[in-house]
């Protein structure tokens, strides 16, 4: 196995503000983004396509020399992930690693609760998976989940509508369906990575006493982990510090939306992808 970059996959640009995490906390090694934003959203579409569209993504990525790749993207995580790791990886390269960031995030996600309540926010196909309350009931089996399919919060995220009235309507309408569900919920878990850039509407809308976590620092901290404890894969990450993003759609729209997400400017290439749909 060659060295080469960290692959960093999500099916638009909220893997951004995990990019953004990831790169802070490790800047020294080589990241290649890329976005699916052609097909996005992923999260109403089936169990079949998501999986499809993600290992092609992720064949992708490692054509690009990436040994270690992310999906920074919690519907690819519930619906792909295992599959991939279990059926296609070893047949692949079975030295490479595939890894999501729903696990990272159910093993830390208890610690911040005094309830023992814990509200997850998502799309329609990671709620519908129900990967967090069977990953968080592995870590923490004392621990209660109530959750709440939110579908039109990333169109309005990708559509840089955050700011307006629409979006302060759902937001309050899926935040109030999910407490309803329980007046003992502490912690609000942000379960997919659009959230973060809805964050001040949703704190208006939830009370001051909960917590509401986003996992870009958890995931890059677990990452760091990961690395410390797996020597022979980040002996095969190259370290320039180099960054480059990559869309299946058009790279300037890629570029100003981009920017939103990742905090800083950014310049994408087309990628066309090799496609079984």
């Amino acid at each position: 196995m060659q060295a080469g970059p960290i692959g960093i996959f999500d099916s638009g640009y909220g893997g951004l503000t995990v990019l953004k995490e990831i790169t802070a906390t490790l800047p020294q090694y080589d990241y290649v983004y890329l976005g699916d934003n052609a097909r996005a959203p992923y999260g109403t579409r089936s169990f079949e396509t998501i999986y499809h569209y993600t290992l092609e993504c992720v064949e992708q990525l490692f054509d690009k020399g990436c040994p270690l790749i992310i999906l920074a993207c919690n519907t690819a995580s519930a619906r792909a992930l295992r599959t991939i790791q279990q059926k296609n990886l070893p047949l692949i390269d079975p030295d490479k690693r595939v890894l999501g960031i729903i696990r990272p995030t159910a093993e830390v996600v208890g610690n911040y609760t005094q309830t023992n309540h814990v509200g997850v926010v998502g799309t329609s196909g990671t709620i519908a998976s129900e990967s967090y309350v069977i990953e968080i009931e592995k870590m923490f089996p004392e621990v209660n989940v109530f959750q709440e399919a939110c579908p039109m919060w990333v169109p309005l995220v990708e559509n840089n509508e955050m700011n307006n009235a629409g979006a302060d309507f759902f937001v309050k309408q899926h935040i109030d369906n999910l407490l309803n569900q329980s007046s003992s919920i502490d912690t609000i878990l942000l379960g997919c990575t659009h959230y973060p850039l809805l964050i001040d509407s949703i704190r208006k809308h939830t009370p001051s006493n909960v917590k509401l976590l986003s996992q870009g620092k958890i995931v890059a901290d677990s990452l760091a982990e990961y690395l410390q404890s797996h020597v022979n894969m980040e002996q095969h990450l190259t370290k320039g510090g180099s960054r480059k993003f990559y869309t299946t759609d058009n790279p300037e729209n890629f570029d100003e939306h981009g920017t939103l997400f990742y905090g800083a400017p950014l310049h994408s290439e087309h990628i066309e992808l090799k496609t079984s749909i």
